[in-house]
């Protein structure tokens, strides 16, 4: 069930922004008199098409995709007979290099606006919560990840890269994974030690077994949602039970708890629960995995700031172009070498493994899909042959030189391009499986 919940979410979100990015060439090509022959959600074989206005609307079966084809332009579909005859009025070819040039940006224009459109109602509709580090009074549990660089638990971080912040989430903000020579300093135990981050700490988060664990705030917490019958709930255990011990070892935490239950992998473990002024003893069975099925409610105190639309509009503009900085940044540490593509890149599958997740939470859904809004308007500005970018320079070109490159060149780039991204394509979904499975 849980990969159908990921499979649709996926391909509702890239419909939604698919066919808003080819609606945004559309638009601009009837803008400027083009005749659009088709607009397709999907990739052929058709499924359903109708015809208004000179122009067929349809789905395809296969939809990771869609496109918008134009009289006139030398496109994915690389048919060239057209291109034999003299250019008519209405073709693409036949329209000023300017125009030309804001029907290549209208996709991604679309996507940039509909990116920020997304994170400005969810600033505005949830505000910001978050947990402040003088509320994570009681310091982090730094995993085997987190204590390779330095860190140890019970160290409270106070600044990073020598600042002070607020919100204990900026301990793993884009400016600290995806900067460089990133630093924190921390009081441990009345001492103040300054930890330095590698630069290639965020290759590392790629690696499926280390992902999860690096730093986390120490919770104080009591027990909340029980899993459907697994062993904590047949044990007995309660919503809101205070868990005093296992096996006659105090616990006060939730890192200390799964330490105990993580030692005591297949076998039974005795644990002591405060449940109103009662304590009982419950004997619960430890699965092969280290588990017993609940989740922790914690207990520390979150801090909730609303927003009103002006504010709104200046942060969640903000939050969306972040996203393309932090592209561009995390490009650039694969270039350096500091994070290795194999990691950092994800298909389809990936994208609904690690963003969506197997439960359909409509808040997250939206935040995943205006964050890939942007990212796939910053994918299509890259100036490779058959993206949107790789067409613009070839028209900044022409508007700069005052010469056109003949339809010979266009035809051979936009082969390039297609060999290019199917092949970056079957990468990354070769690349998906692999890490599913190894």
């Amino acid at each position: 069930m849980e990969i159908l919940v990921m499979a649709g979410q996926l391909i509702l979100g890239l419909s939604i922004l698919v066919g808003l990015h080819e609606l945004g060439h559309l638009l601009a090509a009837k803008a400027f008199g083009m005749r659009v022959e088709q607009y397709f959600i999907g990739f052929p074989p058709k499924v359903w098409s109708i015809r208004r206005g000179g122009t067929e609307y349809g789905l395809g079966a296969v939809p990771l995709g869609g496109f918008v084809k134009i009289s006139g332009m030398i496109d994915e579909s690389l048919d060239t007979e057209q291109m034999k005859a003299e250019p008519q009025p209405w073709e693409f070819r036949a329209k000023p290099a300017w125009q030309r040039l804001i029907v290549m940006l209208g996709g991604i224009i679309v996507n940039i606006i509909t990116g920020i459109i997304i994170f400005v109602a969810i600033t505005y509709k949830n505000g910001d919560t978050f947990l402040s580090v003088n509320d994570a009074k009681y310091g982090i549990v730094a995993h085997e990840l987190a204590q390779q660089i330095g860190l140890r638990t019970g160290d409270k971080i106070v600044a990073i890269n020598g600042k002070p912040f607020n919100n204990f989430n900026d301990v793993l903000s884009s400016d600290v994974l995806l900067g460089n020579n990133s630093t924190y300093t921390v009081n441990r135990a009345g001492e103040q030690v300054v930890v330095e981050l590698p630069n290639d700490l965020v290759d590392k988060f790629s690696d499926k077994k280390s992902a999860p664990k690096f730093i986390e705030p120490i919770m104080p917490f009591e027990v909340g949602e029980l899993m459907k019958g697994m062993s904590a709930e047949k044990s007995g255990m309660k919503p809101g039970d205070r868990i005093l011990s296992v096996n006659n070892q105090p616990t006060q935490y939730f890192h200390e708890v799964q330490q105990i239950i993580n030692a005591n992998k297949g076998k039974a473990v005795a644990i002591n629960v405060q449940r109103a002024n009662q304590v009982k003893t419950l004997n619960v069975a430890v699965s092969p995995e280290g588990t017993i099925g609940f989740y922790p409610k914690s207990l520390l105190k979150l801090t909730t700031v609303n927003f009103t639309l002006g504010e709104s509009l200046v942060r969640g503009t903000e939050r969306a172009f972040s996203v393309i900085f932090d592209n561009i940044k995390g490009f650039g540490k694969i270039f350096r070498g500091e994070v290795s593509a194999s990691k950092a890149l994800s298909g389809p599958i990936g994208i609904a493994q690690n963003l969506f997740g197997g439960i359909w939470v409509w808040d997250r859904f939206w935040f995943v899909t205006g964050l890939l809004s942007m990212a796939l308007a910053f994918m299509n500005a890259l100036p490779i042959p058959a993206l949107d970018g790789g067409h613009s320079v070839l028209l900044l070109y022409e508007m700069v030189s005052g010469r056109k490159p003949s339809d010979r060149f266009l035809e051979a780039a936009q082969r390039v391009g297609m060999v290019i991204l199917l092949g970056l394509m079957a990468f990354a979904i070769f690349n998906d499986v692999f890490k599913a499975f190894y």
